[in-house]
C-alpha cells in the first residue's frame, strides 16, 4: 500500500475513509511528527495505485488483515492506529483480529451500523433505505459521468449540506481520485458493530466525533463506548465529519493526549 512518513519515535498509522487517501491525513501528518513516527496509507484500489488488479476484491474484511500486513513488513510496530469513518470501521476489525499489532485505537466517526442486542436469529443491520436509496444515486451520477453531482450529493449526505461547495480544492481533487471507489464499495456494505465482537477488542480506544457530525455515527461512538472494555470519548466543538480537517489542532492533541495518558498508565 502506497504511503507517506514523516517523524521518528511511536508509529502512529492513520486509515482513511471514502474518496480518500494518505493526503486525507496531511494536517495529521504535520502536527504531530514532531512527537511520533506518522504513517498514512492508501489502502488498496485507492489513489495513487488506481489501477488495481481485479484479482484483488475491494473488500472491508481484506483491508482490515492488510494493515496487519503492512505493520508487519513496516517492521515498527505494534502501533497506535487512528481510522476514520469507513477507515474506523477497517481499524475496528483489525483490532479484533490481530491485538499483536496494536497498542492503541483511535475511531473517529466510524462508520457501519449498529446492531444493539445480539440475539439467535435476529437480522442483520443495515442503513436505512433512505440512505441506500441516496448512494445508489450517488454511484448512478458518477457511472453517468456527472462525476461532480454525484460526489456532491454523497459527501453532503455524510458531513452536512453544503460541505462540497465549501471543501477546499485539495479536498474535492482527492474525492475526485478516487471517486471510481464509490460503487465499488457500496457493494461491500460495512458490517454491524455488535457487543460481542467490541469486546474482542482489548486496547485502549479512543473514540472521537464531532459535535455536528450526522447522528448515524454519533450513535456508533456512544454505543461504542458503552461496549468497550476500556474506552475514552472526545468531541470536536464545531465540527462535523472532517472534524480532522476542520480543526485540525483540536483533533491532533486529543490524540497526543490519549497516547501519552495510556503511556503514562503503562509505567505506573
Amino acid at each position: 500500500m502506497p504511503y507517506v512518513e514523516r517523524g521518528e519515535g511511536e508509529l502512529l498509522l492513520f486509515v482513511h475513509g471514502s474518496l480518500c487517501d494518505y493526503r486525507y491525513w496531511q494536517p495529521q501528518v504535520d502536527g504531530l511528527s514532531d512527537r511520533y513516527r506518522c504513517v498514512a496509507i492508501s489502502l488498496t484500489h485507492y489513489w495513487p495505485d488506481v489501477d488495481t488488479p481485479a484479482r484483488f476484491p475491494f473488500s472491508w474484511s481484506r483491508h482490515a488483515d492488510e494493515l496487519a500486513e503492512f505493520i508487519d513488513r513496516f517492521g515498527a510496530g505494534p502501533a497506535h492506529v487512528i481510522g476514520h469513518s469507513r477507515g474506523g470501521c477497517v481499524a475496528f476489525h483489525f483490532a479484533r483480529r490481530h491485538r499483536q499489532h496494536l497498542r492503541t485505537l483511535t475511531l473517529a466517526d466510524p462508520g457501519g451500523p449498529l446492531r444493539i442486542a445480539d440475539r439467535p436469529g435476529q437480522p442483520m443491520a443495515s442503513l436505512p433505505e433512505t440512505v441506500n436509496a441516496l448512494r445508489a444515486r450517488a454511484a448512478q451520477l458518477i457511472e453517468e459521468g456527472k462525476v461532480e453531482a454525484g460526489l456532491q450529493l454523497f459527501v453532503d449526505s455524510v458531513s452536512r449540506p453544503g460541505f462540497w461547495s465549501k471543501s477546499t480544492t485539495a479536498f474535492r481533487t482527492m474525492a475526485l481520485d478516487n471517486a471510481h471507489t464509490l460503487a465499488r464499495q457500496f457493494r461491500d456494505p460495512l458490517p454491524a458493530y455488535v457487543p460481542d465482537e467490541a469486546s474482542q477488542v482489548r486496547c485502549p480506544v479512543l473514540l472521537i466525533d464531532g459535535e455536528k457530525s450526522p447522528q448515524m455515527f454519533r450513535r456508533a461512538i456512544a454505543a461504542l463506548h458503552s461496549w468497550l472494555p476500556d474506552a475514552r470519548h472526545r468531541t470536536v466543538n464545531g465540527a462535523s465529519h472532517g472534524m480532522n480537517l476542520a480543526h485540525p489542532a483540536a483533533f491532533n492533541r486529543y490524540v497526543d493526549e490519549f497516547v501519552r495518558s495510556v503511556a503514562t498508565d503503562a509505567r505506573a
